[in-house]
């Protein structure tokens, strides 16, 4: 089933793009991080666009930049909760909150699978727990707050993928081009003001470290990371046209996997058993999701 394959192969970049992201935001932060990636992301749609093409609808550019309000929306909330901690239980809340929440409009809409499809689903859904689980020392009980912007993040990602879902099948990339866009132009808006009010606190123009804080590596991790995120919604823009939501929603939720992978590749992490064990999960639900 190509919209299995192209799930996870949507996830293992996305993951990938966290992960360059991460390493980026370490060394710009990650409000610049974010800001660069949506650049660059929109960059690689506009070149794509005369290979891939595209109708330039109201309802392609309409839907697109909803989600990419959406999406802003949702990066804000995971980076607050995440900051808050701890990672162990708020990441995979996150991740299976949105697995859920266009599962559930999927399957509300008309998706239908044999009983080996939903028994799929399901261990999807716990490999997404396992996969996303981040071993902490000393991890304490997650706040309300944190809780809630963890909820709420993984909503407005599930979000993300519904309207994706609801894009003219003769559009294109021209949705994706319509979300980076507002997307950006979000992103730069914040970022501007931010270093306002770090000039304005360092007492003038001249005063700031902050604000000259785009350095040359940094900015070039960014730039990978916006372009693995752009070609992984393309995957998924892809996936949801030739599948369904529900198949795409939960295979989608195991982008930590990418994370971990090259995390365990690059930077020697090691992989902890809970992990292994969501990997092999994964993989057992996928082959069931391309047999249902």
């Amino acid at each position: 089933m190509p919209a299995v394959a192209l799930g996870l192969l949507s996830a293992l970049v996305y993951g990938s793009a966290d992960f360059v992201g991460g390493v980026a935001a370490r060394r710009i932060g990650a409000l610049r991080a974010t800001a660069v990636g949506a650049l660059s992301g929109l960059a690689l749609l506009l070149l794509s666009l005369p290979l891939v093409g595209g109708a330039w609808t109201s309802a392609a550019v309409g839907w697109g930049a909803l989600s990419g309000i959406v999406g802003s929306v949702a990066v804000f909330l995971l980076y607050a909760c995440l900051a808050i901690g701890p990672m162990s239980i708020l990441s995979p809340l996150t991740a299976v909150v949105s697995a859920i929440v266009p599962l559930t409009w999927g399957l509300i809409g008309g998706d239908r699978f044999a009983l080996i499809g939903y028994v799929a689903l399901g261990v999807a859904l716990i490999a997404v727990v396992l996969v996303g689980f981040v071993p902490e020392r000393g991890a304490v009980r997650p706040s309300g707050k944190a809780l809630l912007m963890a909820v709420g993040a993984g909503v407005f990602i599930g979000a993300f993928l519904i309207l994706l879902d609801q894009t003219p099948a003769d559009s294109g990339v021209v949705p994706l081009i319509a979300n980076r866009a507002v997307n950006g132009a979000i992103m730069w808006a914040v970022v501007g003001v931010a270093v306002v009010r770090a000039r304005a606190a360092e007492g003038g123009p001249s005063g700031g470290a902050t604000a000259d804080r785009f350095t040359r590596r940094g900015t070039g991790l960014a730039a990978g990371s916006g372009v693995l995120d752009a070609s992984a919604n393309v995957l998924i823009l892809v996936g949801l046209r030739a599948g369904d939501l529900s198949t795409m929603s939960v295979l989608v939720a195991l982008y930590p996997a990418g994370t971990i992978l090259l995390a365990a590749i690059v930077l020697r992490e090691r992989i902890a058993p809970v992990q292994w064990i969501g990997l092999a999960l994964a993989v057992g639900a996928a082959g069931m999701l391309a047999a249902a």
